[in-house]
């Protein structure tokens, strides 16, 4: 991400004081609060995405900000609620805000922020820039009840599990670049361009995420923590298609009775690697990739296309 990072490194300054600033609160509990996201916040990678969209498509201006800031007040409101449903402690290995305050206190959190994103955008009458991102948030809890509903009876076809990912993951990438597109261009083309572009992004990179469960040259040994919450990822997806009916119903049973227990979720990563699941996964991760990658080649060569470039293959390659 080096390269996006330099040519945003001032964008990113005025985009971090920007973000501090709508996250404030006159309520000391809620403002100590704020400052603790935002003294742990993660890489920064969808903000970066907006901007970088914008940058693509004409001058990074005020709405192009606030866009960055809306995107980056929505995403943390659902990693706020998200660790209060998977009653998470850790988050980017810190403590999460549930583990300190609870579930109260991190369910107003999370709406505390989503408010402000939707003041940021209307106080400033950014209706097309709000639109675009509170249809990802839709989105986002379509496919996240989806997959719980799914999930109960391990009948996953390929194509529900894509339309799972699209909502639940790769939405919020999409909206983030039509969004950076639009704030800078007003143009409804050039935004429906880069969220398609995002789309695919965020599928490659949910794909990555499956991927770490079966291990990783950062994470050594395979996790298995997907099979152990009943989530049916790609690779196991692509396995349970393409195996003997009395291997299917084996892993089946396995999921479904004894996930908990290490040995018999090392038997269940062990028949998907023999199977090819992990290189079936991994080549339509670099599918996607590559058709996120046509796209951008659609614009002229320079360093902001490159460094769109750079994420992209950041969301392939990284390690953890």
């Amino acid at each position: 991400m080096q390269l996006a990072q330099v040519i945003l490194r001032e964008e990113l300054i005025v985009f971090e004081k920007k973000f501090k600033e709508a996250v404030k609160s006159q309520v000391p509990l809620l403002d100590r609060i704020m400052r603790f996201i935002v003294n742990r916040k993660g890489k920064q990678l969808r903000p970066m995405f907006v901007l970088l969209s914008a940058k693509l498509c004409g001058p990074i201006n005020e709405p192009a900000y606030r866009a960055a800031s809306l995107v980056e007040l929505l995403h943390t409101a659902t990693l706020v609620h998200d660790d209060v449903v998977d009653e998470s402690l850790e988050r980017r290995g810190f403590f999460s805000t549930y583990a300190l305050w609870k579930t109260k206190v991190s369910v107003l959190v999370g709406d505390y922020l989503l408010s402000k994103g939707l003041l940021l955008s209307l106080d400033h009458s950014d209706f097309r820039i709000l639109q675009l991102l509170s249809d990802a948030v839709r989105k986002m809890s379509e496919g996240e009840l989806l997959q719980m509903e799914k999930s109960r009876s391990l009948n996953l076809s390929e194509e529900v599990y894509f339309e799972i990912i699209r909502n639940k993951t790769a939405s919020l990438l999409a909206s983030s670049c039509a969004a950076g597109a639009f704030a800078s261009s007003q143009d409804e083309v050039l935004a429906e361009k880069m969220r398609r572009f995002g789309e695919k992004v965020g599928i490659a990179f949910q794909i990555k995420d499956d991927l770490f469960d079966y291990g990783s040259e950062a994470i050594g040994k395979p996790t298995g923590n997907d099979i152990k919450e009943k989530k049916l990822t790609l690779p196991l997806i692509y396995t349970l298609n393409n195996i003997d009916k009395t291997t299917r119903r084996e892993l089946i049973y396995i999921i479904k009775n004894h996930n908990k227990d290490n040995e018999k979720v090392r038997h269940v990563i062990k028949k998907v690697v023999a199977a090819g699941g992990i290189e079936y996964a991994t080549q339509k991760m670099n599918a996607y990739r590559d058709e996120a990658l046509a796209i951008l080649h659609e614009f002229e060569d320079n360093d902001v296309r490159k460094g769109l470039e750079e994420l992209v293959r950041y969301t392939t390659d990284r390690k953890y």
